[in-house]
């Protein structure tokens, strides 16, 4: 396992790889990431970063991206049932909660959806932040809502200037 450093126009992000797939992508500070990610020796040349770290760019630059880096996603069936859906909501659209729960087969698990959402490994990439309330409401990131706010604006769901939470 290998981690490397990226800049980004939301602060720096940290990847988590082995040889040939991506495990995680954290915002720096980000809630729930792994304390033995900064752990592993960091190669910010490795192939894997250097694509992931391309992708971001033109992710960033307002590309819409129609594939994704190798990513290995590790987590309970439920989880990945939900990174799964996660993967299908389409650049510049959105998902609720209760539509994740009732893809996953679990309609009245909304709540552990929620908490799956919230520990995705690997953010922007499988875009959680395009999971809103039920009334369209921004909800929790563990990136923070700022974040979700620029990331939804840059893909044309939110308006720009939009004030942090509507």
């Amino acid at each position: 396992m290998n981690h490397a450093r990226l800049h980004s126009p939301l602060g720096d992000i940290l990847l988590h790889f082995d040889h040939e797939a991506l495990w995680g992508l954290y915002f720096d500070g980000q809630k729930h990431q792994p304390a033995a990610v900064v752990q592993a020796p960091r190669d910010d040349a490795h192939p894997v970063a250097r694509s992931t770290g391309a992708w971001l760019e033109r992710y960033f630059a307002g590309e819409r991206m129609q594939t994704t880096p190798q990513l290995e996603l590790h987590g309970t069936p439920f989880q990945q049932k939900v990174w799964a859906a996660l993967l299908r909501i389409g650049h510049g659209h959105t998902a609720t909660y209760r539509s994740i729960a009732q893809e996953a087969g679990s309609p009245a698990a909304v709540r552990a959806v929620g908490a799956a959402v919230g520990r995705n490994p690997v953010s922007i990439i499988v875009p959680c932040h395009r999971v809103l309330g039920s009334d369209g409401s921004l909800t929790g990131y563990a990136g923070g809502l700022p974040r979700k706010t620029h990331l939804l604006t840059l893909e044309g769901v939110l308006p720009p200037g939009l004030p942090g939470i509507r």
